[in-house]
């Protein structure tokens, strides 16, 4: 039960650090959107990248009990890869969704989000942040 206890802990603390990030890409992506008239399309990867980096500090600083990589740049630039592959995930959901009901943004950014948040969890947790 110990490992159960501590995926679950780690799964919740997870999911706050996501909601922190995905508030400030969702932030940004609307504001890109609504405010500076930004094609969705290119507001989506820059909110995107931003939540990436809050979501890398969070994770690091706060979530996982146990690094794999000792080497900081490598685990970055996988914790980054995999928000890459999640990146496009979320371009492939939103522009879906945007198709079938035009002017969704939102709500493509919204369902994006949760398919988004548990490719993310289980990469990351099974690549950077368990013991071999």
């Amino acid at each position: 039960m110990k490992g159960f206890e501590q995926v679950a802990g780690e799964g919740g603390r997870y999911l706050v650090a996501s909601a922190v990030a995905l508030a400030i890409d969702f932030g940004l992506y609307v504001a890109l959107i609504r405010l500076a008239e930004v094609h969705y399309l290119i507001a989506a990867p820059l909110g995107f990248s931003c939540g990436l980096v809050a979501a890398y500090l969070l994770s690091v600083g706060w979530v996982f009990g146990y690094r794999r990589l000792a080497d900081q740049r490598a685990e970055f630039a996988l914790f980054a890869l995999v928000g890459l592959a999640g990146m496009a995930l979320n371009q492939g959901i939103i522009f879906t969704v945007v198709q079938w009901m035009p002017g969704s943004y939102e709500i493509a950014k919204l369902m994006s989000a949760g398919m988004v948040f548990c490719f993310n969890f289980i990469s990351r947790k099974l690549l950077l942040f368990t013991r071999n």
